[in-house]
């Protein structure tokens, strides 16, 4: 043992003391080692250097990712198409005017009585044909069956040829007959597979229109509209289409030319029932458009509701 019995060494054993209570000054500049907000000058420095290097490795990094991905996608069409694409090769078919206000779902609900809810629909159709009216600058043709044409040419989709389904008739809507308008969604490089003989389950009136069509200008996809429920299909006597019952072929395919419009069928309603639901289901005819009416996986059709006042 040691004379002095440890007496005047330090004991190992002692408890740490509490840290010193600082300053709000001192946490700010310590004096005593010279730190600011608790690191030293060369701290700090160190500190700068790691994160630059971290973030001029991160921004290379980033870079050499997009450019491998940029080097993948071509600005003029997309690298999977058709069938190797999500979309795959079954065009969708839409309608308009469709509200932005989700409540009220796929219901088109005016009084004809109520200019206010005439001009909203009115309105929304306005919006929707605001690019079709719009045509100064394009490079578009007038296209017909019988002329032949550029897969690149992109034609015109004249607003003249609705009809009473117009923007000076109101759409119909004022005077109690309304249009709506049906158009196809656009898939890069599809082709409509029209139909050689009418289909045996097409309606017997668009199986009737069909024959008497002359064989050219059956080169387009087949639309028609029909009650959804047979509680609905009588009241489906007097419908017209404008420009036709149908979509031609010389719109597709679609190969993303600058100024092209979607092609689009207006089709007017001349007696829907008054102060009763109408549920329409309109379908598009092509033997590569692939129908399916389940209410889950519906396609090749859509389906929607009309309440009139």
């Amino acid at each position: 043992m040691s004379k002095n019995n440890g007496k005047g060494d330090k004991c190992e054993n002692d408890f740490p003391q509490p840290a010193r209570k600082q300053t709000f000054s001192e946490m700010i500049y310590d004096p005593r080692d010279g730190s600011f907000f608790g690191r030293t000058g060369k701290s700090w420095g160190q500190l700068f250097i790691f994160y630059v290097i971290f973030y001029i490795i991160l921004a290379i990094l980033f870079a050499i990712c997009m450019q491998g991905l940029l080097a993948s996608v071509d600005d003029d069409k997309p690298k999977w198409q058709l069938e190797e694409s999500l979309i795959g090769t079954n065009p969708g078919l839409g309608f308009r005017p469709l509200s932005e206000q989700t409540e009220r779902g796929s219901v088109i609900e005016f009084d004809n009585k109520k200019p206010a809810e005439i001009e909203y629909w009115t309105g929304l159709l306005d919006d929707f044909l605001k690019d079709y009216k719009q045509t100064e600058g394009r490079k578009m043709k007038h296209c017909d069956y019988n002329q032949s044409r550029n897969p690149n040419d992109v034609c015109v989709v004249d607003e003249n040829q609705f009809g009473p389904c117009s923007s000076a008739n109101g759409y119909g809507y004022r005077v109690g007959k309304p249009c709506i308008f049906l158009k196809l969604n656009k898939i890069y490089g599809w082709v409509p597979e029209i139909y050689d003989t009418p289909a045996l389950n097409m309606p017997d009136d668009l199986q009737h229109l069909f024959n008497q069509t002359s064989e050219v200008e059956r080169q387009k996809i087949w639309v028609s509209c029909n009650g959804h429920y047979g509680k609905d299909k009588e009241q489906f006597q007097n419908i017209s289409y404008y420009p036709s019952q149908g979509i031609p072929t010389y719109y597709y395919p679609y190969l993303n030319q600058p100024g092209y419009l979607s092609p689009i069928v207006a089709v007017q309603f001349n007696n829907p029932p008054i102060g009763s639901m109408l549920d329409v289901e309109c379908r598009a005819w092509a033997k590569n458009i692939i129908y399916s009416g389940s209410m889950r996986d519906r396609m090749g059709s859509v389906t929607f509701q009309f309440l009139m006042d």
